[in-house]
């Protein structure tokens, strides 16, 4: 039931795409169908549910045509599709995604090993797939990757993120994710840096925060995120997932954490923590091993896990 005058907060849950594409397992598109079935059961209402890109780099993602082809569409749910250049935004369109995310990663050096490209390049790339998105008639939005902190270059400045963010805002996002790609942000830094980058797109830009709790930091900068105004989070079901082109980059936030997190906080969510508890407890006989959530492990509490 929810609180009348609560805020709310939008949970993406990026566990299809995100979560599975490091994984060494080779979870089977029937597999994929069911787990994005159960966020949609559980109330999620945005799903990163997989990505066009190279097999050959990421052969997780192979059968991005054939899972969009067996998902369900109901009502009200966003199927998003994490795209890197020209051909995976017309594979993309053709498969029938509701919207696309791009990737601008803030240091160069990263850029070249996830994309092989310059930070510049990349920005040239989301002018590009901006435009096709538009003209395909769906929404697009981008994230900045590496916004704290590079594996190759060390700290990333925070008005590099900043001029980074002044680029990608001229060809109008639907929304601009901040990512903490490796895990390494504390929440001073997220309060200084969402500040920063709502200065640099204006105040009607939809920001959205991406943390990874490699170094056990990500729910802190959670609360840091939502008390400088961020209204849409990233997290991937039972905490599985990271970049497989970043070292150690291990640990989403895990989404029934999250919504435990929020609900405890007075903040709406729409989601079930019964419900995300349960599948949380199924993805881990589905890959074999615990995921790193607590929430299924532990419990809700006072009020029962609904």
């Amino acid at each position: 039931m929810s609180r009348q005058g609560a805020r709310a907060v939008e949970i993406v849950d990026v566990a299809p795409r995100d979560g599975l594409q490091s994984d060494e397992a080779m979870v089977s598109t029937a597999d994929k169908v069911e787990l994005i079935g159960r966020l949609v059961e559980a109330g999620v209402r945005r799903l990163e549910a997989t990505s066009f890109v190279n097999p050959k780099r990421v052969p997780q993602m192979a059968d991005a045509e054939a899972l969009m082809e067996a998902l369900p569409r109901p009502d009200g749910v966003t199927y998003i599709g994490l795209v890197m250049n020209r051909r995976g935004l017309d594979r993309a369109l053709a498969a029938g995604v509701d919207e696309i995310n791009a990737v601008v990663v803030c240091s160069d050096t990263f850029c070249e090993r996830n994309q092989g490209t310059t930070t510049a390049g990349a920005v040239s790339v989301w002018e590009d797939l901006a435009t096709g998105a538009r003209e395909g008639g769906i929404g697009a939005g981008v994230t900045l990757s590496a916004a704290f902190g590079c594996p190759y270059e060390g700290e990333v400045p925070t008005e590099r993120l900043a001029e980074v963010a002044a680029e990608v805002v001229r060809s109008e996002p639907a929304e601009i994710a901040i990512a903490d790609t490796i895990g390494v942000a504390v929440p001073p830094q997220v309060t200084e840096r969402v500040q920063a980058v709502r200065e640099a797109v204006g105040p009607d830009m939809r920001l959205r925060a991406h943390f990874h709790n490699t170094r056990n930091t990500g729910f802190a900068n959670v609360v840091a995120a939502v008390d400088a105004g961020v209204d849409v989070l990233d997290a991937s079901l039972g905490g599985i997932g990271g970049c497989p082109f970043a070292p150690a980059a291990t640990g989403n936030i895990a989404t029934e954490d999250l919504a435990y997190l929020l609900d405890r906080m007075g903040i709406e969510t729409g989601v079930s923590l019964e419900s995300l508890c349960r599948s949380a407890l199924w993805l881990e006989e589905l890959l074999g091993r615990p995921v790193p959530g607590y929430l299924s492990k532990a419990g809700g509490f006072p009020r029962g896990l609904d």
